[in-house]
């Protein structure tokens, strides 16, 4: 059941539902998160950061993904986290990757434009999901650190209409890493917003934040939400916890302590968003 993510998005949409996006560092944390989609019949995203594949590289990622998504019997897509250049996000696609998003909200908003228009070329005839993101979802993680700048209605209007992405990242306060009070998020905005565009639309920066927030906004639109830094903590937990055994030698003991705590998490934020028993 590997797949795009563009059509287990539309259908969370018409479902009223979210579609969970658990970032993966490792094998296990593959295994976990496929297990949890198995267990709980939910569509799932696997994504990977830059700083991932530089670790594991493109092809193992899609090999991992792949090994275990074509065996499942729920849908599973592989998808390439916040890459910033169109070089990038083509050689993630070259290696197999079935969805991505381009970030290119550093550079000036017409050449933004341009660069993500170049990568929905790429990906379009190939049946493959393009994400992209208007503003910025603030704080720092895996390298990325920025302020919270929400996104601007019109503009995010305009993006969307000329550039034809087919799931939209828009920053209603969120951000990126565990929140040092309790977020504060703009529901506001994000209705305006989804009264504007007709277009799928994502959050980033779930870890943290509290089941009924990320709920209510899955009520007024968003269809895939971001896990990222929760599952390396859940993982990061279990594995010390593991080795204050001195005797375990064997990575298969603590590694898969961790596999066991990412899925636990996992079945969790599948429930908050809704997904359970959608497959």
């Amino acid at each position: 059941m590997y797949t795009t993510s563009k059509e287990m998005i539309l259908e969370a949409r018409r479902g009223g539902y979210a579609v969970p996006a658990f970032n993966a560092e490792n094998l296990e944390m593959v295994q976990a998160i496929i297990e949890a989609a198995e267990e709980a019949r939910s569509p799932v995203m696997i994504q990977t950061t830059p700083s991932t594949v530089k670790y594991i590289t493109l092809r193992q990622a899609v090999a991992m993904v792949k090994a275990d998504a074509e065996a499942a019997t729920v849908p599973v897509s592989l998808h390439l986290d916040h890459c910033e250049s169109y070089e990038a996000v083509a050689a993630a696609i070259d290696a197999g990757y079935s969805s991505v998003m381009i970030d290119a909200s550093k550079l000036p908003y017409e050449e933004n434009i341009a660069v993500t228009q170049k990568v929905v070329a790429k990906a379009r005839p190939l049946g493959i999901t393009v994400e992209s993101e208007l503003g910025t979802v603030g704080g720092k993680e895996d390298g990325h650190s920025a302020d919270i700048a929400y996104t601007d209605p019109d503009e995010a209007l305009d993006f969307f209409t000329r550039t034809g992405i087919d799931i939209f990242a828009i920053a209603i306060g969120t951000a990126h890493g565990f929140y040092k009070g309790e977020p504060k998020l703009n529901f506001e905005l994000l209705a305006k917003i989804k009264d504007m565009i007709d277009c799928p639309l994502v959050l980033h920066g779930g870890s943290g934040i509290p089941d009924e927030m990320i709920k209510r906004t899955i009520e007024l639109g968003i269809n895939k939400v971001n896990y990222a830094t929760e599952l390396r903590a859940a993982a990061t937990k279990a594995v010390r916890e593991a080795l204050v055994d001195e005797s375990i030698i064997d990575p298969k003991k603590y590694m898969g302590k961790a596999r066991d705590a990412v899925r636990e998490l996992c079945l969790h934020k599948i429930d908050v968003c809704g997904s359970r028993n959608k497959i």
